[in-house]
């Protein structure tokens, strides 16, 4: 089960209460006690899922950074075949050159591109907690307020 299925299990349980004048509502706690067990086993899920996203970012940059690495030394050979006349040679490193810098950019734009994917899904997730335990503190302190010294 999901964080929010269980966050809306949580609602369910709160509005199936029995509701007396001063709005208080009597609820079933230990049907509230489990929802909360269940989302304190749930959360870890969310943390492990945010951990593969950070383990995907890592191989995206890995992968980058090794095809880069690859384009750097296939142009590096490239530029050592091509030794030759004073003319060719010049041309030969000159486009050497223009390959590694694409190459290095390329890799620039990789790893950027991979890190802002990760911030992004990072961000996400943190939001998406952040809510999670919002909520969860609204409702507890929603509980605190209707049942007085429990």
């Amino acid at each position: 089960m999901t964080l929010d299925e269980l966050l809306e299990q949580f609602d369910e349980v709160l509005d199936s209460g029995i509701k007396i004048p001063g709005k208080k509502t009597v609820v079933d706690v230990e049907k509230l006690r489990a929802v909360v067990d269940d989302i304190r086993l749930n959360i870890p899920s969310e943390i492990k899922q945010a951990r593969g996203i950070v383990a995907d970012r890592t191989e995206i940059i890995t992968t980058a950074k090794r095809e880069a690495d690859g384009i750097i030394r296939n142009a590096e050979e490239k530029a050592k075949a091509m030794v030759a006349q004073e003319e060719i040679v010049k041309m030969a490193q000159e486009k050497a050159a223009e390959i590694i810098s694409n190459a290095q950019g390329k890799a620039r734009d990789m790893r950027r591109a991979a890190q802002d994917f990760v911030d992004d899904i990072m961000r996400r997730a943190d939001e998406g907690l952040t809510a999670n335990l919002g909520e969860i503190r609204k409702t507890r302190a929603a509980l605190k307020q209707q049942s007085p010294n429990v």
